[in-house]
């Protein structure tokens, strides 16, 4: 008998996600006594909304919930989904054309998976969130990169894209607020790319699990809504996670044409079955609910995005875009490369996080981690204190390098 390999190549060709291995890294050397301040997760630093555990804990006493309920989601929630569509994005959708999955990331994979086929190319806007090229290599399609930098604060033009498409192009990822940079793309810009999509028959996938935290002047919207052409060829992946204060909870959805909609949750039907009903019900208590919750992290989250930039921008050899979206600041370290820091040169964005993690004991996910090498990505979902003191150690050994 020939060998083989232990482990598909399929599956081999997965890259662990560099935001948790960060974030695992930083818990395991705090747990070790180290004072480390992680800026590596994505995670909301505030509880859950008290009415949304209260929901949860009311649902465990409910045996209808103790039993398989449909793949694809409970009723009332697909139904709140529509209903808190409609109120935030202005888009008129029906139930049947909602899948609720476990988490954002479920929502991505299905959606890709049930999109292409092997071969199909997709277009991903650099710097992109780690789980995005994964999941599509995965589903058997071949991203495509965009590659965007601070001087056009991150924003990808339509000669750009243009210029990546081809014969094969049958999907473009669109993610406005942005994970990694919390760059926005204004609504006439999203029209505009929407339009040049509509023109080519691409697809759309929008991630639009940030909507709600955005800052300043700028102002959320959806392609779907601004290029009405695009209706029928546009799938949205969102949850519950940022916006509430629920990344543990697990609930995400993807919304979409029927048909669309009803392979994903043929796939999903034999790859989870149903989302934990517990969760749902704190999800269809969350998206039922006001918007106060967000309404006071956006406030805190605003006031830390000034501070962080504030301080990233002191930093000689630093600079930082003001974000306008999300809870990230991503800032160039470029002209930081190659001098000496305490004995070392580091040549990489990788090679600095990782000074900077055992100097400073200061976690930051690298640039490579998102496809642009260069950069750092660092969190503000945290407390005040804990940024103030984390970037302040970043700031004093990034002043040593000569």
């Amino acid at each position: 008998m020939t060998d083989r390999a232990r482990i598909s190549e399929r599956i081999g060709g997965i890259s662990e996600s560099a935001t948790l291995a960060v974030d695992a890294k930083a818990k395991a050397m705090k747990a070790a006594g180290r004072p480390v301040i992680g800026f590596g997760a994505g995670e909301p630093d505030f509880p859950t909304p008290d009415y949304i555990v209260e929901a949860a804990v009311k649902a465990c006493r409910e045996p209808r919930f103790h039993r398989y309920t449909p793949a694809g989601g409970l009723p009332e929630l697909k139904e709140a989904v529509a209903a808190k569509t409609l109120r935030d994005s202005g888009l008129k959708v029906d139930p049947a054309q909602v899948l609720v999955t476990n988490g954002g990331k479920q929502a991505i994979y299905e959606a890709f998976a049930t999109l292409l086929d092997p071969g199909d190319e997709v277009i991903v806007i650099a710097p992109y969130w780690t789980t995005y090229p994964e999941s599509i290599k995965l589903a058997g399609g071949v991203p495509r990169y965009v590659v965007t930098d601070e001087t056009t604060g991150y924003l990808a033009s339509v000669e750009q894209l243009e210029a990546a498409r081809t014969e094969r192009t049958k999907v473009l990822l669109f993610v406005s607020p942005s994970n990694p940079t919390g760059a926005i793309y204004a609504p006439e810009q999203v029209r505009e790319i929407g339009r040049w999509a509509a023109r080519n028959g691409l697809w759309v996938l929008t991630d639009e699990i940030y909507e709600h935290l955005v800052y300043g002047e700028a102002r959320f919207s959806s392609m779907p809504v601004e290029v009405p052409e695009l209706v029928d060829r546009t799938v949205i992946v969102n949850g519950v996670a940022k916006t509430y204060a629920m990344t543990g909870w697990r609930v995400g959805w993807v919304v979409g044409p029927k048909d669309v909609v009803k392979a994903a949750s043929n796939l999903q039907s034999h790859a989870t079955s149903n989302v934990a009903n517990v969760s749902q019900a704190a999800a269809l208590a969350a998206v039922s609910g006001g918007l106060d919750a967000v309404a006071e992290m956006r406030t805190a989250f605003d006031r830390r995005r000034r501070t962080i930039v504030r301080m990233l921008n002191e930093i000689p050899g630093v600079v930082c875009p003001e974000p306008q979206g999300a809870f990230y600041a991503y800032p160039s370290v470029k002209e930081v490369l190659g001098k000496e820091i305490r004995g070392k040169r580091p040549q990489s964005s990788s090679e600095l996080a990782e000074l900077i993690l055992e100097q400073a004991e200061v976690a930051v996910v690298p640039g490579e981690a998102f496809g642009t090498p260069g950069y750092l990505r660092l969190s503000y979902a945290l407390g005040d204190a804990d940024l103030a003191e984390g970037v302040g150690r970043v700031q004093k050994l990034l002043s040593e390098a000569e």
